[in-house]
């Protein structure tokens, strides 16, 4: 486990704060988006609108998010849990959702919940997280903190290596702090208005290593410039 020494007692206002704001200012966005999504997604294929999955939380314990659908029903029986690289799965709305990121709108509801904050590490699939574990010393250190709907490594790893979103998503956890997190806000908001989420080439290498490739082998003290990589973003 990390000896980073975390200070995330402003999370909960901050997190609260947002949630208000952003509704009250933009309420008819909010009731536009909650009516058209879910109508999209049934009219494509009549199947259910949204999607539970477990996750692993803060300090290791699960909890349940939930997300609007995005891939064909009974994804999981046809593949991984996570999504790979131009997988097929994925609906056509799924992919519009995907690229806006859209289809993570329903976990504000973990935030308020108090299980999931705006900014911080991706919440992972039990046995994604329980296996990259295995795979890179420390990783389980990412979760000191409460997931976030976004984040550094969310925003800045590009690839979605294994090894870089545990590079990155420490590295916040050093420069925690409600400033950060609000630059990270925008960077998200325009990622979403500009569709620049959902590059999923790091879940093929990670699923690479699971079936017997070697290893990408990469140094996770490397230091990083975020500030030099706002044009490089992705979803995980």
């Amino acid at each position: 486990m990390s000896s980073v020494v975390i200070n995330d007692s402003y999370k909960r206002w901050f997190d609260l704060s947002v949630l208000v704001l952003s509704h009250l200012l933009f309420l008819p966005l909010w009731v536009l988006l909650w009516t058209l999504i879910p109508l999209f997604i049934w009219l494509e294929d009549r199947g259910p609108v949204f999607y539970q999955q477990k996750r692993m939380g803060k300090d290791h314990k699960p909890f349940t998010i939930v997300k609007f659908r995005t891939m064909v029903i009974n994804a999981e029986e046809l593949g991984p849990a996570w999504t790979l690289e131009n997988d097929r799965r994925i609906t056509r709305v799924g992919r519009i959702l995907r690229r806006t990121a859209l289809d993570e709108l329903p976990e504000i509801l973990s935030i308020f919940q108090g299980k999931m904050s705006f900014v911080g590490p991706r919440a992972l699939d039990l046995d994604e997280q329980l296996y990259l574990e295995e795979l890179v010393p420390g990783f389980e250190g990412r979760l000191q903190i409460r997931p976030g709907l976004t984040g550094f490594a969310q925003i800045y790893d590009k690839t979605d290596n294994p090894h870089e979103k545990y590079r990155y998503d420490m590295e916040y956890l050093n420069k925690l702090g409600p400033f950060l997190d609000i630059r990270l806000l925008f960077i998200s908001v325009r990622n979403t208005l500009i569709a620049r989420w959902d590059h999923r080439s790091g879940k093929r290498i990670m699923t690479d290593q699971k079936t017997g490739q070697p290893d990408m082998k990469i140094d996770c003290n490397e230091s990083t410039n975020p500030s030099n990589s706002d044009n490089n973003h992705s979803k995980k």
